[in-house]
Parts: C-alpha cells; sequence; structure tokens
C-alpha cells in the first residue's frame, strides 16, 4: 500500500484571537493552498480589528519546548517566522532550529501592526538582524518596517529601491519590500534577490480597510509556496497573487469594527498527498 505525506509548513508567530492575523492568518493560509499547518506560539498578544489591547509573553522555554515537540515529530517542509519581540525569543528560537538541518525559512519582521501599534522592543532589532537574518532565505518587511530597518524615510518606489540596498548590507539573502502602504492607485513591491537584482511586482490598490493581517498572509503564502517545491521567485510572485485574490474577495465585507481580515478561503485547495519515496 502506497503512503503518502502533505507538505507542512511550521508557523512560529504569535497569537489574533480575531483570527485576521498572527498563527490564525498562517493556518488559514497554509491550509487554504494545500498544506498541512503546525504552530509555535511566541507571544499572546490582545487584539481585535481596532488594535493591540496588549501583549502577555510566552515563556522562551515553552517557545524552545513547542518548536522541538513539532521538529522531532512533524518535520516541516518550510517554515515562516513572525512575531519575535524580544532579544531572548530571538536566541531561543535560532539556537532551537539550529540543532535540525536547513530547510526553507522566511521572516516577516513583524514591528508595525496595520493599526500603528509598535510591536517590537529597539534591542530586539539588532538580535534580528544579527541572528534570523542570515538564516532566512527571504525577509518580508512593509513600509513601516523598511524604514526602522534601514533607518531611512520609506514614502516612495524610489525609497524602497534605496533601502533594499540598506537592507541587504544587514545579511538578508534577499528581501521583499512591501509596498502596501503606498498612498497610490497602483501597489509596487520589490523582490530583491540573493543575486542584487530587483524584481518589480505591481497591483492594483483596492478601496477597503480589510487588510488586516495581509502581511502575516503573505510570508506564509510563501512559505507554503516554497513548502510545495516552488523556487523562491515562483513562491514570492505566486504569494503576492494570493494575497491580491484575498483582499480582493473580502474588500466588501464587514469583520469587526476597525481593519477587517482578508478573504483565505476564496478557492481553497484540497490537501496536497506526495507519494512517499
Amino acid at each position: 500500500m502506497k503512503k503518502y505525506t502533505y507538505p507542512s509548513v511550521l508557523t512560529i508567530a504569535g497569537f489574533d484571537g480575531s483570527g485576521g492575523a498572527g498563527i490564525q492568518a498562517d493556518i488559514k493560509t497554509a491550509s487554504a493552498l494545500g498544506c498541512f499547518s503546525t504552530s509555535v506560539l511566541t507571544a499572546l498578544p490582545v487584539q481585535n480589528t481596532q488594535g493591540v489591547r496588549t501583549i502577555y509573553p510566552i515563556p522562551v522555554e515553552a517557545v524552545a519546548d513547542q518548536i522541538e515537540a513539532i521538529l522531532d515529530d512533524i518535520f516541516p517542509d518550510a517554515i515562516k517566522i513572525g512575531m519575535v519581540h524580544t532579544p531572548q525569543l530571538v536566541e531561543t528560537i535560532v539556537s532551537t532550529l539550529g540543532k535540525y538541518k536547513k530547510i526553507p525559512l522566511v521572516f516577516d519582521p513583524v514591528m508595525v501592526a496595520t493599526s500603528g501599534h509598535r510591536l517590537i522592543e529597539e534591542d530586539t532589532i539588532s538580535a534580528i538582524t544579527e541572528q534570523l537574518f542570515p538564516i532566512a532565505d527571504v525577509v518580508t518587511p512593509n513600509m513601516d518596517e523598511a524604514a526602522i530597518l534601514a533607518k531611512m524615510k520609506v514614502e516612495t518606489v524610489e525609497d524602497l529601491y534605496a533601502a533594499g540596498k540598506e537592507i541587504k548590507k544587514l545579511g538578508c539573502k534577499s528581501i521583499l519590500l512591501k509596498g502596501g502602504h503606498q498612498e497610490t492607485s497602483t501597489i509596487t513591491s520589490l523582490f530583491y534577490d540573493e543575486n542584487e537584482k530587483f524584481h518589480s511586482f505591481e497591483t492594483v490598490k483596492f478601496n477597503t480597510n480589510n487588510t488586516h493581517g495581509s502581511g502575516c498572509t503573505l510570508s506564509s503564502a510563501i512559505a507554503s509556496y516554497l513548502a510545495q517545491g516552488k523556487t523562491l521567485y515562483d513562491a514570492v510572485s505566486l504569494g503576492q497573487d494570493y494575497v491580491y485574490q484575498a483582499i480582493e474577495h473580502g474588500k466588501d465585507v464587514q469583520t469587526g469594527l476597525g481593519n477587517g481580515p482578508l478573504n483565505h478561503f476564496f478557492n481553497p485547495q484540497k490537501l496536497i498527498k506526495n507519494e512517499m519515496v
């Protein structure tokens, strides 16, 4: 009798009880794209569509234990890392993952929520750049996060190009600079690959507030496509298309009183079954 496996994606990220961002968005995304999702909780933000009220920490020992429990049993084909808000947490994640073989890793440097709430401690940034950037295959900052990392204003497409070059100096293999905060009818995102080449992606901007968790969703989509064996460029391209359609299909739905979520299940895929070798 033949045996099969599902492409598996591990998300290491924060919580969102309102279901639009964080681990909840990651699980929805991977599931909608036909992957099996596992998760490790790094923090417990108390939030809804209107913003973050407070953040309760998870002990770093608990984070390490969660990672080991998953990797010892359901070893993922790709990993997405989201909210890591203390240097100790960065160190714990990197050292624990270092015990296992390297697999594709997408890092979404969650620093600023859609509501504008700052989510990261200042001394965490150097820990992220020194320890997480070198092991990530792609880092996915939005414009606010790119500004923090590059230490410059990031308001235009030209700024994104300049910021990409500055962030690359911090040790990234590749960077997807997300342009969702641009005040233009067309949004331009840039993928700066490991060969120092920029790739531009343009999409029409929707008139909607339903973009809560779009960054989490994008990084999870990229990880899901990498888990399926896609190249990094293709995973980035397909991931952006998935988010675009998820926003389009949810743009006119009211969920909550603030920034609503995407429609992750506009075209859900069955779990992919790969024959075991």
